[in-house]
């Protein structure tokens, strides 16, 4: 017996500003109403949902069910959505980020519908292939995704690394196996540094969020879950504190990248000579690593970095977290 073919939707929640997370996770449970298998992205406030074994339940077409999915979340709770429906969870993510608010696009799971929709699409709105890749293929003549398919796979490897080029040569075929999985992750992890005496040295406020972002991204690492935002909160000697929130330009738990914000964040505080009795910085909006995906730089330093990362978390799991550490953490006192 052939397999039915699968049902993806991506749909966007125009939530107002500043977003409500309970509001988000009422959004979660209507969709959860209509079939389980509903995996959420609250780094933009969207969710995937697999419709295929919902369309016979509920004896609509995928069309239909989104719908009356979009006038639940309208009539029960005034907000607008967009959505974007197809065979695999990239090809409907691509068709949601194409359509306009209070719309559905929807492509065909035949080979011919889903060549027809990427094929014209410039190469960048591949995920996984970010701006500097797109710019690196452009000099070879690689401008959409259609030249990215009629690209040999083999070319692409050279130009983008052996499993980059294997994954950008897939997609542009419209293959992604990924399964839509509801998955519960924490909302989010925080992690404070207290001084011993009130600090009024700049340099040491800096110290102390690098050693916090490293202890939050080392975590999350150890959790395979990713941030979508970094919230940094000083507590001064008088106890009143400041709290800043900036959100990632994409889901990490990348240490530099955390600290890179989060040294954003302090020096929007602009301190000078402010007593510091406490740093803390939480991450934010907490998901599942594999939902996150992370935009080629062609950098070799990016490259090197994560590798170094990567050997410092096996240093730690065998020998204890102080065992190893960027070097720029250590002396960080507790």
């Amino acid at each position: 017996m052939t397999a039915s073919p699968r049902t993806v939707m991506r749909i966007y929640f125009h939530l107002p500003e500043p977003p409500d997370e309970e509001l988000y996770e009422k959004l979660l449970a209507l969709l959860e109403g209509i079939t389980p298998r509903v995996q959420a992205h609250p780094a933009d406030w969207s969710a995937d949902v697999d419709l295929t074994g919902a369309l016979r339940y509920w004896k609509r077409d995928a069309v239909g069910l989104a719908a009356v999915i979009r006038l639940r979340a309208l009539a029960l709770y005034g907000i607008q959505s967009s959505a974007g429906i197809g065979s695999s969870r990239m090809v409907a993510a691509m068709a949601a980020a194409l359509s306009p608010s209070g719309s559905v696009t929807v492509v065909g799971n035949s080979p011919y519908d889903i060549a027809a929709f990427l094929r014209p699409q410039r190469a960048a709105a591949l995920p996984g292939v970010g701006p500097a890749a797109a710019r690196s293929l452009s000099r070879y003549g690689i401008y959409s995704i259609g030249d990215l398919a009629d690209t040999p796979l083999t070319t692409l490897q050279r130009l983008l690394g052996t499993a980059a080029g294997r994954q950008a040569y897939a997609r542009s075929y419209g293959r992604d196996d990924r399964l839509v999985v509801p998955q519960a992750v924490p909302r989010s992890a925080a992690a404070e540094h207290r001084f011993d005496a009130d600090e009024l040295n700049p340099d040491q406020h800096h110290q102390a969020v690098l050693g916090l972002a490293d202890e939050l991204g080392a975590r999350m690492r150890s959790e395979n879950s990713v941030c979508c935002a970094i919230t940094l909160a000083v507590r001064y000697a008088d106890r009143t504190h400041t709290t800043r929130t900036r959100t990632l330009t994409e889901p990490t738990a990348h240490s530099p990248a955390l600290a890179d914000t989060g040294l954003a964040l302090l020096e929007s505080l602009g301190l000078q000579r402010a007593r510091v009795r406490a740093i803390s910085v939480r991450a934010e909006r907490l998901q599942p690593a594999e939902t996150a995906t992370h935009q080629l730089t062609l950098d070799p330093t990016d490259e090197r970095t994560r590798n170094l990362e990567a050997a410092i978390d096996r240093a730690r799991a065998r020998y204890g977290f102080r065992a190893a550490g960027p070097a720029s953490t250590h002396g960080r006192a507790n």
